[in-house]
């Protein structure tokens, strides 16, 4: 605790007072100013987080959040809504536990649906490729259709008895314009595989490699609209680095200023990039690097992620593995933490 303590106070961060009289701490500078709340949802004593993975927001201002599970926790639903002030208002999916992961929220004429992503992780049988998916679901859980091994891509091969048998394990999901569908098989063979807007098979890109057009862990994805034509910006993580794509897989360019990215989220042309090796990242509209929010540069974050969440320091991130912005402008970051942790990164005026 005295350890704690000294590194706290002497981080370079302005302060404000919670009601408890504790001071949370400041993040950032000027027009991007962040308070960071720390374990901002109220959860039941049913329910403990395992591993915290994906989070984003509805037009109502819920904010959606996929989970792990922990071993400890009496309940199993993977899939926890919160109201804007972290009350949880509905829970489901505990067929999803070890696997739930990325999440994608899209609105389709008057309705919102969920785009889920289980990597198949977590589970007692381990990663079989036949049992992960992307499923799209209704804002209370009732499922419209899954898409699983791409069996139709000339990438990924079936046994002789017509089981998958190439590693597919994928991590996220985005969206185009014309609803077609990208997943990236992240912790699998490391394609992006695209379908249309009923979930056929249209084609295939990337693969594991350093060069142009290719990828190592594609961890994260969205349709990015900042520039002339709509894109496709990867989270291409183990190669430390985003990679832009045409909507039909062609190389357009690399962005550096990350570390270990994990997905995208944008807002007024900012993105937020949750980068796992303990920062959060912000980018300008060109790209540029705007702030690494709340960076721990200690290293230990592999060993600090298994850890109880009394040895979190304040206002350091661990392993930010999710993060959105809300209709407000405030940031919502998930961590890849044993024990889970949502925080909230409450914007402050400039």
């Amino acid at each position: 605790m005295q350890r704690r303590t000294f590194l706290a106070a002497a981080a370079p961060a302005i302060h404000a007072t919670a009601k408890s009289g504790h001071r949370r701490p400041v993040l950032g500078s000027g027009a991007y100013t962040y308070e960071a709340i720390h374990d901002w949802a109220r959860l039941p004593r049913s329910l403990a987080l395992g591993n915290t993975h994906g989070i984003c927001e509805d037009a109502q201002g819920h904010l959606y959040v996929a989970h792990t599970v922990h071993r400890s926790s009496q309940a199993r639903d993977a899939l926890l809504v919160f109201d804007e002030k972290g009350k949880l208002v509905r829970r489901w999916g505990s067929e999803f536990q070890g696997g739930a992961h990325g999440l994608h929220l899209a609105r389709e004429g008057r309705d919102e649906f969920l785009y889920l992503v289980d990597t198949g992780k977590g589970r007692q049988s381990g990663i079989d490729p036949a049992h992960t998916w992307m499923v799209k679901m209704t804002l209370r859980g009732e499922e419209v259709f899954r898409i699983g091994y791409p069996k139709e891509s000339p990438h990924y091969k079936l046994d002789k008895d017509g089981r998958p048998a190439t590693k597919f394990s994928p991590t996220n999901v985005a969206l185009a314009p014309n609803g077609d569908i990208y997943i990236a098989d992240g912790y699998g063979s490391y394609f992006i595989n695209q379908y249309d807007a009923k979930g056929a098979f249209l084609r295939s890109f990337g693969g594991q490699g350093t060069a142009a057009g290719q990828l190592a862990s594609p961890h994260g994805l969205i349709l990015d609209r900042r520039g002339p034509a709509p894109s496709l910006l990867v989270a291409d993580r183990s190669n430390h680095r985003l990679q832009r794509f045409t909507l039909d897989g062609r190389h357009l360019a690399f962005h550096t200023g990350v570390n270990l990215p994990c997905h995208l989220h944008e807002q007024n042309g900012v993105m937020v990039i949750p980068d796992l090796a303990a920062r959060v990242t912000l980018l300008s509209p060109g790209n540029q690097v705007i702030a690494h929010l709340g960076e721990d540069t200690t290293g230990n974050w592999m060993d600090l992620r298994k850890r109880p969440r009394t040895e979190f320091l304040a206002g350091k991130f661990v392993s930010p593995h999710g993060a959105c912005f809300d209709h407000a402008g405030n940031i919502f970051v998930v961590e890849w933490v044993e024990v889970g942790r949502i925080t909230k990164l409450r914007k402050l005026s400039a």
